[in-house]
């Protein structure tokens, strides 16, 4: 790989180098080809006399052609690099016809190449955001293992719904052309490949909570879904989560998991991922590093809901103005969340005791009947980077709950049976992957973050 060459610096050594022309100049008598393998954000000089190479050869060494070349690894006489090869035997695999490949040497928009996603991981923006985006995975699994957790994977296809949105994809073998149904024109599921109506699952949690009661500490780390008609830039409908769940954790433990291991990755990135966080600082977000550093600098501030909305009371008072009204029971904005974090506080938040009415059923009540033991995690930038919760472990309260939200006792009955047989305390929260991997490069558009986003009217390659 080039990251090796440019990692150990084998100088004098003959070598063996494959990869994709970015770009190729020189004159009559030389070529400087820059090549790149997708191991780094650095490109390798490759140096070929034209004399030695076949000239139809060299016409065809265009941006985005693929390539093995073997000679000598020396160190650069120019500016811009420390090491070059030269080359020796230059292999074609595959051209690309400069006048419609679309990657030329110009800047493209971002919504340029969103349009032709397939092939912007060639570029070095998506080269490294994919780079960290597989460190921060590697990061995850990481964190987790060295702390005795086991990775438990979850159902896709689900028959609850673990949020109550009810925004959900449809999972059906059914023809939809034509629809079998009962005699009152009700769709006969039991017809179904399931036999019940089934969807793409919005979370792992209620299954994580099952293997949590028997190994402790569990983490899932996979795909969701969500079927929201929303275009913003923070919204897709394919998304993965990372949702450890603990027995035993009441929400002080839960707050120390999530501040712990969102430092980790932090600290993870800025320790693996220099050079590309380098690129995308200097081409995206000129605070970047310093935005990362800030949160490894700060404990995390840890304030109730009724303390957040004083603050903010407060600062409408003192002539803020905020988009979305501010009151006791409102489901915070993110506004309001990076006012928290950026203005008042100046470091990340945990916001705590949420009103119990906006949030999910399966959520601690506290003794004032009024709120309930969630906690978020608050990022300059990002606003909710994490939600959680202290997991109500009482039955007659659960079942109360899940009674007042009319959610139907055949779809999470055997959730409401793990608390009559051995329940105990226990904790977790979810940590939208792609909206990490936004805190991390700076990028604003959460589409920018995944290889192939899923957005409405948008499911392209």
């Amino acid at each position: 790989m080039i990251k090796e060459l440019f990692d150990k610096a084998p100088i004098n050594t003959d070598v063996c180098v494959k990869g994709w022309v970015r770009t190729r100049r020189g004159n009559k008598n030389v070529s400087f080809i820059a090549v790149n393998d997708g191991s780094t954000i650095h490109n390798l000089q490759i140096v070929a006399e034209n004399a030695h190479f076949d000239a139809k050869l060299m016409t065809q060494l265009t941006t985005g052609a693929s390539l093995c070349a073997v000679g000598k690894l020396v160190a650069s006489q120019g500016a811009g690099q420390s090491i070059e090869l030269q080359a020796e035997e230059i292999t074609l695999y595959g051209a690309a016809d400069p006048n419609e490949y679309p990657l030329q040497k110009k800047g493209h928009s971002l919504e340029f190449l969103r349009d032709i996603a397939y092939l912007r991981p060639r570029t070095n923006t998506f080269g490294a955001i994919y780079r960290i985006r597989h460190n921060m995975s590697i990061a995850i699994h990481t964190f987790f293992h060295n702390k005795g957790f086991y990775y438990v994977h979850t159902p896709i296809i689900t028959s609850s719904d673990a949020e109550g949105a009810g925004q959900m994809f449809r999972v059906t073998t059914l023809d939809l052309e034509r629809l079998p149904k009962k005699q009152n024109g009700v769709v006969d599921y039991k017809k179904d490949f399931f036999g019940k109506p089934t969807s793409l699952t919005v979370s792992g949690q209620l299954e994580g909570e099952l293997a949590a009661l028997a190994l402790g500490g569990i983490y899932t780390f996979g795909p969701t879904f969500r079927a929201e008609n929303s275009n913003t830039p923070r919204h897709l409908a394919e998304f993965w989560m990372i949702e450890p769940e603990v027995a035993f954790y009441d929400i002080h433990d839960n707050m120390d998991l999530a501040e712990e291991f969102t430092k980790y990755c932090v600290q993870w990135a800025l320790d693996n991922c220099a050079d590309d966080l380098a690129f995308l600082q200097e081409h995206f977000d000129k605070e970047l590093i310093e935005r990362l550093n800030f949160v490894l600098k700060h404990p995390f501030e840890r304030i109730t809901y009724t303390e957040g909305i004083t603050i903010l009371e407060k600062a409408i008072e003192q002539g803020v103005t905020f988009e979305f009204p501010v009151y006791w029971g409102a489901d915070l904005s993110s506004e309001h969340e990076r006012y928290l974090v950026e203005k008042h506080f100046k470091k990340p938040v945990i916001m705590t005791d949420y009103p119990k009415d906006i949030k999910a059923f399966y959520m601690k009540q506290n003794d004032d009947g009024k709120t309930v033991r969630g906690m978020d995690v608050l990022f300059p930038m990002i606003g909710e980077i994490i939600g959680g919760s202290e997991r109500e472990a009482d039955y007659d309260k659960l079942l109360q709950r899940v009674q007042e939200l009319h959610i139907p006792d055949k779809d999470i009955w055997w959730y409401l049976d793990t608390r009559r047989f051995g329940s105990v305390p226990h904790s977790g929260f979810g940590l939208g992957f792609e909206r990490l991997l936004l805190f991390v490069t700076g990028m604003t558009n959460i589409r920018d973050v995944i290889p192939f986003p899923r957005t409405p009217n948008n499911a392209n390659f």
